[in-house]
């Protein structure tokens, strides 16, 4: 049997993936393990050459993929990206919610006190964050509803449970998340199909091109935040990307088929540590 063969009989065979921010460093590990897993994975982002990279990658792991420009905060450009999905791959089944980040100007320091943050950087964190898993879910969440199945997977944040310092856009937005995530499974069970699923995964600390400016320093040591984080995360390192990869296969299984509305933490014992 080649190894095309056995991906295609992988756990997600026969099941199209979108998976939003596919671009970047997390969302990028996800797409890449759906396509490992079987699925046809349709990559959407806002960068083109990012969604196309990692659709190479997929590609050449074996799988079935598709990079689309898409611009999350449109519904015009969402729903051009679904026809597209439609018309290549067909019917989608598994949303992975993955487009987020912060921004610099929304982060409160010396130079920036909380009382001066602009307004376009805060609505813009508050947008790409919430309404980037709000429209995502309408879109493509229509599928799922037509056919009576399927997964819908948010990526909140440890800051949805524990808001941290200098954030505070980026902390409500996450925070927002994690009470959509339980609405819309509630919703989706009682108005569509009980084997409609809604779920969130809540990463703590890893490196990505939105936070590396907040905890490494520009040799590559830990900035004060960096290290603090480190030092109240019992674990002691930050999560490497793969390490998100268990948590989203049981989701998106038959083991987790009675599990809907709720959001795990994948932090290190971020969340369980008090500070003392």
């Amino acid at each position: 049997m080649s190894d095309n063969s056995a991906k295609a009989k992988g756990p997600l065979a026969g099941k199209v993936a979108v998976v939003t921010g596919g671009g970047g460093i997390l969302c990028g590990e996800m797409a890449r393990a759906l396509g490992e897993d079987g699925a046809k994975v349709a990559i959407l982002d806002l960068r083109a050459e990012a969604a196309e990279a990692v659709a190479e990658e997929v590609k050449a792991g074996g799988g079935e993929a598709v990079g689309i420009p898409c611009d999350v905060l449109s519904r015009e450009s969402l729903t051009e990206a679904r026809a597209k999905v439609r018309e290549e791959m067909g019917s989608v089944s598994v949303l992975v919610n993955g487009a987020g980040g912060n921004h610099k100007d929304a982060t409160t320091g010396p130079e920036l006190p909380f009382f001066d943050l602009p307004e376009a950087a805060a609505r813009f964190v508050m947008d790409l964050n919430f309404i980037g898993t709000f429209f995502p879910s309408q879109v493509f969440g229509r599928d799922l509803a037509d056919r009576g199945a399927g997964d819908i997977v948010n990526i909140a944040s440890m800051n949805a449970l524990r808001p941290l310092t200098k954030i505070p856009a980026y902390s409500a937005a996450k925070a927002a998340i994690a009470n959509f995530t339980q609405w819309l499974a509630v919703h989706m069970a009682q108005n569509y199909s009980k084997t409609i699923r809604v779920n969130a995964i809540a990463p703590g600390f890893f490196l990505t091109d939105q936070n590396r400016f907040l905890l490494n320093t520009e040799a590559g040591d830990l900035t004060p935040r960096g290290k603090q984080i480190i030092d109240h995360t019992p674990m002691g390192r930050f999560g490497d990307p793969a390490e998100l990869l268990g948590v989203l296969r049981w989701l998106l299984s038959p083991d987790a088929a009675f599990v809907t509305g709720i959001m795990v933490p994948i932090d290190g014992g971020f969340s369980a540590y008090s500070g003392v």
